[in-house]
This record gives C-alpha cells, structure tokens and sequence, in this order.
C-alpha cells in the first residue's frame, strides 16, 4: 500500500484531495498545526476508510518536523499554506509559512530519495496577482495557459504575492536540479468553488461563496469587485482534487504546471446561481485548461453544478 502525506489536508481543499487518495487505497498522513483542535479535522475520519488515515501535528516552517512527516511517505501533497486575503501581519501570516515551507519542501525533495512524486497547490494568482482583474498590459480577450509569463503587481493582495513567489522558487529550484530523482509537479487552481466537506466556517473559499451569495460586503475591496461587476474564473473542488491525484499518479510530468479551470462568471451570475437563479450573462473562457485535459485526461464540470449544490445538501 502506497503512502501520502498531504500537509493542510484538513482544509477545503485539502479534505477533498484526503478523501481522493482515501478512495483510491493509500495510507494518508494528513497534517494540522495543532492536534489539540479537533474540530478541524474529525471529519476526515467520516470520509470512508479511516483505518489509512492519520494525522500529524506539523508547521512547515520547522524542517525537522517536515522530515519526519514525509518519512516513508511515496507521494507529498503540499496544500498547507494559508489562503487569507486580509492579515495584520503579511510577513508572519503569509510569506513565511508559505516561502519558507516551499522552500524547505524543496529541501526534502532533494534529501528523500523514497519520495517519488511532489505536488505543490500553488493558485492563478502565481501566474496573475491582480487576478481576478486581467493583467493590465494585455489584450482584454487574451487567453492565459501556462506559458504565460507569470504577471507579478506589487500593489495587489499580500496573498497573491506569497503565491507568486513561492511558485517562482520551485521554478528555478527545478532549472537548478536537473538530475533530481522526485518528479515536482506544481497545480495552479482558479477561485475554487464547493461545499466542504466539513462543518468549519472559517475557510476563505466557504466565505467568498457565502459573500457572493448573500451580497453584504463590509470590505472596501470586495466592494470594488462588486461595484465593477468583475469576472472570476472557477473551478469545482472536486475536480482540484482529482486533478491533483492524477498529476500524483502520472509519470513523466516532472516540471509541469497546471491551470486547473472551467469557465469564468461575472460576480451577479454567480450570485444568481448561488440563489439558484438562472443567469443573465454566458460564460467565458479565460484561463485555459487544455494542458490538464491532455495530460491529465481531467474533464471539468461545469460551474453551476457546486454553485447550486452549496448550502443544498
């Protein structure tokens, strides 16, 4: 039986890749940054086939600790950075826990020669900080895939930034070791879209989809987003996480990223199908997912399916 550590595997998206690797038979090492809150992670033992389930108490930043989380482990997921769009404290809250435990993931990839796959969940925001705006210098109806020059602007979200930079070190960690024996593979998801597995309200996901649908915004630049009616690029949480277990499982994908998306709304349709409305506009296509449908063989749902299922079951 093969193993997984999947660090933030307790999270929205998280819970759904655990369940993803629970279902297909392997033994999953999931990590929390403290065992003492429960509440976060029992339902993981709800998804089925708990007996290959276990968790771990881990910070990312501490790589004694990380070394002994991937002990023995086949295949690491890295999911366990945070997602915070508003913090007191950038340095603290994002750019450390989310640069440095890239930077020490990297650093087992190179040590663990047992660990045959890397998968980092990095975010659109890698290729666009200003998203869900369009990078400013580009054509309007421009079609964004993975060899675009990913867009960095300083003056946007500290999230975004965090992403950016993380994902540039695994780039250039990749050009510097060719001769690595671990495949790295990094998966790039859009505004991801879902009810969670879990009764938790304190995932940013889960709140973005409560704010689009109850449309109180108390936040001078989510009000910005809605007054400009601003178009975002969703993904099904379920497809992430078969994405995620297929990028896993291929071989000969070493240095690949992938867009995971399937088509971008404006803020009211979303709205409206959040509410169970029809909407009034039509879907367009401005991340492209062709890399993931070739390589992957990933067909993604249409966004009105976890728009309607939120908040129904």
């Amino acid at each position: 039986m093969k193993h997984v550590g999947i660090t933030g595997g307790a999270g929205f998206i998280g819970s759904y890749i655990t369940k993803k690797f629970l279902d297909e038979g392997y033994k999953v090492r999931v990590s929390v940054t403290n065992l003492s809150k429960s509440h976060k992670y029992e339902h993981l033992f709800n998804l089925g086939n708990e007996d290959n389930l276990s968790i771990k108490e881990l910070k990312v930043q501490n790589i004694d600790s990380l070394r002994s989380f991937c002990k023995d482990c086949d295949i690491v997921i890295h999911c366990g950075t945070p997602f915070k769009l508003g913090v007191e404290n950038p340095k603290r809250d994002l750019y450390e826990p989310t640069i440095k435990g890239t930077e020490n993931m990297l650093e087992i990839a190179l040590e663990n020669r047992g660990i045959s796959k890397f998968v980092f969940v990095a975010s659109v925001a890698a290729y666009n900080t200003a998203f869900p705006y369009p990078v400013a210098s580009r054509d309007p109806d421009h079609l964004y895939t993975e060899e675009d020059e990913p867009h960095l602007d300083e003056a946007h979200i500290p999230y975004a930034q965090a992403k950016y930079y993380a994902d540039q070190t695994v780039r250039k960690f990749i050009e510097k070791n060719p001769e690595i024996n671990t495949e790295i593979v990094t998966v790039s998801p859009v505004t991801v879209m879902g009810s969670p597995l879990s009764g938790r309200e304190d995932s940013t996901s889960v709140g973005l989809q409560r704010l689009f649908k109850s449309k109180e915004v108390n936040d001078p630049f989510m009000q910005t987003l809605f007054d400009d009616d601003v178009e975002f690029a969703l993904v099904d949480v379920e497809d992430v996480a078969e994405g995620v277990y297929r990028a896993a499982a291929t071989k000969g994908n070493h240095g690949k990223n992938y867009l995971f998306t399937s088509e971008s709304w404006k803020i009211s349709d979303i709205s409206r199908m959040l509410n169970g409305e029809q909407p009034e506009g039509k879907p367009r296509t401005v991340y492209s997912n062709e890399l993931a449908r070739e390589d992957l063989g990933m067909e993604f749902k249409p966004v009105k399916d976890p728009l309607h299922k939120f908040d129904a079951d």
